[in-house]
């Protein structure tokens, strides 16, 4: 399959997510776990872009963060509202986020962050754009001029051993990163390191909803994502570490 033929498919994807989150504020808040928060506005994205992904690409399965689904040799992911927390409370840094994936990798991206009026997209070899823009990540090589944002901290029962992990990382970047900052929707976080807004992001998680999308757009900016142990990023990895070049070695020795 011609997977750049996939992109229009991807990128009205997530304009019918956009229109819908744009339409209205969200009528219910509710918890789907400790501290895991889904509105209305999660579920209407989700059913909607199923509905139009299921027309468009029939052959191809879907998992979204709110129903789940069928993975398969090829695979939508999608994020119908990531960072819900902020979206909820008005915080307008929230994002729409969808990833083809092959395999263990992601192959077609499309992010779209719209009360920032900025969409990104990706397809694998062919570079990752902002609009109609051409991206690229920044060329931090040390620390202390790099601006560096961490993933959320965890929830539920185990959260206590890996929240001081969280924590410890923290107290080293605060010492020598430039900048450190906890944005609070992966889909951004990896967007703008591709888009050397951001110089890494380290996400001690890995959610496919969650990062599969940004993970090619870094890839295709000129980045590395990797596992926590240095390993190439995969749907299976447990850490998602996307950065800059020029700062793997430096990054890596913060997560030993």
């Amino acid at each position: 399959m011609d997977h750049l033929s996939l992109l229009p498919v991807a990128r009205e994807a997530v304009a019918i997510g956009r229109r819908i989150v744009t339409s209205r504020a969200p009528r219910s808040v509710t918890a789907k776990s400790e501290r895991d928060l889904v509105t209305d506005i999660d579920l209407a994205v989700e059913e909607a872009v199923r509905e139009f992904l299921a027309r468009e690409t029939p052959d191809i399965g879907l998992v979204g963060e709110e129903h789940g689904g069928e993975r398969g040799a090829l695979w939508w992911v999608l994020d119908p509202v990531d960072g819900t927390a902020n979206f909820a409370r008005g915080i307008p840094l929230t994002g729409i986020s969808l990833a083809l994936v092959s395999g263990e990798r992601s192959v077609v991206a499309a992010i779209d962050l719209p009360f920032l009026d900025t969409v990104y997209t990706a397809v694998e070899d062919y570079g990752a754009f902002a609009g109609d823009t051409r991206i690229g990540v920044s060329g931090a090589s040390a620390l202390a001029e790099a601006m560096v944002s961490l993933g959320d901290f965890a929830v539920g029962a185990d959260a206590g051993p890996k929240n001081r992990l969280r924590l410890a990382l923290l107290e080293q970047l605060g010492a020598r990163a430039e900048r450190v900052r906890m944005i609070g929707t992966a889909a951004a976080d990896l967007a703008w390191v591709a888009h050397g807004r951001l110089d890494a992001t380290i996400i001690l998680s890995n959610l496919p909803w969650d990062t599969m999308a940004g993970v090619l757009l870094v890839r295709e900016a000129g980045g590395l994502v990797l596992d926590a142990d240095g390993s190439d990023h995969t749907v299976s990895s447990a850490s998602t570490i996307a950065l800059a070049p020029g700062l793997r070695d430096v990054v890596l020795e913060l997560l030993c």
